[in-house]
């Protein structure tokens, strides 16, 4: 009982810490309906830079956070660029930067797969130290603390007059580009803003776990893309954009939860893929389907 106690704790752990990510790939998938494979590089980018910013470049941890945001930024905005100004299609831009990132990681880390920071300071030790609470606590206050600030600002920023554009050119491109709005833009900042969060993400988790990985990032776009899923399905009664942000984290906690419930019954851990893989599959077919079971039985009761 105790080790499933201590496995949910890590589980909502991680998934407060990748709720960042959820966030980022929020923005892409739910606004303008974009699934951003850049994020699986943009992730690991982030962990590799902060790694190597902390260990080699004797940075501040919250400083190295900064820079794998911003290294994260960058990489959304080459995606944006080859999707906006060569015209290559969104999902064929994400796979190419996606590629490059994985050699540009390697090199990042000096050709190592994988920088171990054990014996380095890092944003959780330091929270240790000034408070003497344990490390599980301390990463669940971060975690939280950060994905609050998060949300609070996108929340703001998607108010505004660019971010309500942002909203309108996935809801309506057509309609937002004759009201004079520049949509490849628009296109591009949500990208650059949605990888800065993927990036930012990385680098909480690398401090977290304390090391990145060249591989940290596999599978982050079906990771986001499950969260969303189930925070829709536990959270879509709630129509404000506030609680939309809110959900995206939500289901990430509840995705690395259900993830830690059922390794520990037993399942193999190199399944978790295929699992995640259906999750997403299953909760993206049942509502077409029973939308289609209704209009059917509508149309049957009309015919009568």
């Amino acid at each position: 009982m105790n080790g499933l106690l201590v496995s949910l704790q890590d589980a909502v752990v991680q998934g407060v810490l990748w709720g960042i990510m959820v966030l980022g790939v929020y923005i892409t998938y739910k606004l303008l309906d974009i699934a951003d494979l850049t994020v699986d590089g943009s992730f690991a980018l982030g962990g590799c830079v902060c790694a190597v910013m902390v260990l080699n470049r004797g940075m501040d941890p919250w400083a190295a956070l900064i820079v794998a945001a911003a290294a994260g930024m960058v990489a959304g905005m080459v995606t944006g660029f080859l999707h906006t100004v060569f015209e290559i299609p969104a999902i064929l831009a994400g796979i190419l930067t996606q590629i490059g990132l994985w050699s540009i990681n390697l090199r990042i880390m000096g050709g190592k797969s994988n920088v171990p920071l054990l014996k380095t300071d890092t944003i959780f030790s330091r929270i240790i130290g000034w408070t003497g609470i344990n490390k599980q606590v301390a990463s669940l206050l971060l975690g939280v603390g950060v994905a609050i600030v998060m949300i609070a600002f996108l929340y703001w920023f998607f108010g505004t007059e660019i971010g309500s554009a942002m909203r309108a050119t996935g809801n309506n491109e057509a309609m937002i580009r004759a009201q004079g709005v520049n949509t490849n833009w628009t296109k591009l900042l949500a990208l650059t803003i949605s990888n800065g969060l993927v990036g930012l993400s990385g680098g909480l988790v690398c401090q977290s776990q304390k090391y990145a990985d060249i591989g940290m990032g596999t599978g982050a776009i079906v990771i986001g893309l499950a969260a969303i899923v189930i925070g829709d399905v536990l959270m879509g009664r709630l129509r404000s954009f506030g609680s939309k942000l809110t959900s995206a984290v939500v289901g990430s906690v509840i995705y690395f939860v259900i993830r830690a419930v059922v390794l520990r019954m037993g399942m193999n851990a190199n399944d978790m893929k295929l699992l995640s893989a259906v999750i997403v599959a299953v909760a993206l077919c049942v509502p077409v389907v029973v939308r289609k079971w209704r209009l059917k039985k509508a149309y049957t009761e009309g015919g009568e």
